[in-house]
């Protein structure tokens, strides 16, 4: 049992395009639940309590392996900060902050750029620029996310309006495009030795600033729906998203990668459909059929982009 266990969790760890789209679905339920929380969890203390519960829930797990990659974390402690103010603590501070005074279609809209940011910052960082097929697969994504979130009809996009809190979110999208490009140069280190040190530096960056704003007074209320909403994002989001991520990154590169963002978008609105009980039409089968296209064309370059040396 325990060696078809190991099979499976190798395979899978082996598996680029599957630990992408559990990624995507993990976070699709981050962003439902970080709506659902606003005015119930203040964004500091929703970051704050993410990051710090991921670091306690892998710091039995991380120990060892920190120990035996410390040399190797010391000498790249540069990079590892700006991973970590980017992939940690102001994208996911920025995105809560966001979400608290922003509507749901806007946030799926503004997430939608992801793989152009990622593009942008590939050529800035790495002169990297997207392929043909990659282009045509963001652009076929993209429309399939506009579909979905428009419900087929693209004048809704003309009734949209943006606020401070869109403004907001739109920048935390292009601080957390910076860390999916930037981690494909992460040191030669253990996923979770990564994962556990970005988790723990992250959570004494926020210290101050979680007491600050509790001084402040920003209120949680700690009910049932508190522990639950927490206990996902911690989990889920965090801690099994960010190894999922961060491994499908290192093996298709951040170009070929950025496309299955667009499944948040796709996952959304499934769970609205099992859960909130909103029935299926034929703009949900265009929207799937051209962001799954488009994710297909976008990943049909099979070079992976160049990664660093050590």
């Amino acid at each position: 049992m325990q060696s078809l266990v190991r099979t499976l969790l190798g395979r899978l760890y082996d598996s680029p395009y599957l630990l992408l789209t559990l990624t995507a679905l993990f976070w699709a339920g981050n962003v439902v639940l970080g709506r659902y929380a606003a005015g119930h969890i203040p964004p500091i203390a929703i970051t704050f309590i993410r990051w710090s519960g991921a670091f306690i829930l892998l710091l039995p797990l991380a120990l060892p392996l920190l120990r035996r990659d410390w040399p190797v974390i010391r000498r790249h402690l540069p990079l590892l900060l700006a991973l970590t103010l980017t992939g940690i603590t102001i994208n996911n501070t920025l995105a809560y902050w966001g979400l608290q005074h922003t509507e749901a279609i806007n946030a799926l809209l503004l997430s939608s750029g992801h793989p152009l940011f990622v593009a942008c910052w590939s050529f800035v960082l790495y002169r990297q620029r997207l392929s043909l097929w990659q282009s045509i697969g963001i652009v076929l994504s993209f429309l399939g996310v506009l579909t979905i979130l428009t419900r087929g009809d693209l004048r809704v996009i003309l009734d949209v309006r943006f606020n401070a809190g869109d403004l907001i979110f739109f920048m935390s999208q292009v601080v957390y495009s910076f860390y999916a490009t930037l981690v494909k140069s992460r040191p030669n280190i253990h996923p979770v030795s990564f994962l556990a040190f970005m988790t723990g530096l992250g959570t004494i960056m926020l210290s101050p600033v979680f007491a600050a704003d509790i001084a402040a007074g920003a209120k949680l209320i700690p009910d049932l729906k508190t522990v639950l909403v927490l206990a996902y994002i911690i989990v889920f989001p965090s801690l099994i998203a960010y190894l999922f991520n961060n491994r499908g990154i290192e093996l298709i590169g951040p170009n070929r990668a950025a496309p299955f963002y667009q499944l948040i978008p796709i996952f959304g609105s499934a769970m609205a459909i099992i859960f909130l009980g909103e029935r299926p039409a034929l703009f949900h089968a265009i929207g799937y059929t051209l962001v799954l296209t488009g994710i297909l064309i976008g990943t049909r370059d099979r070079r992976r982009d160049a990664m660093p040396a050590e």
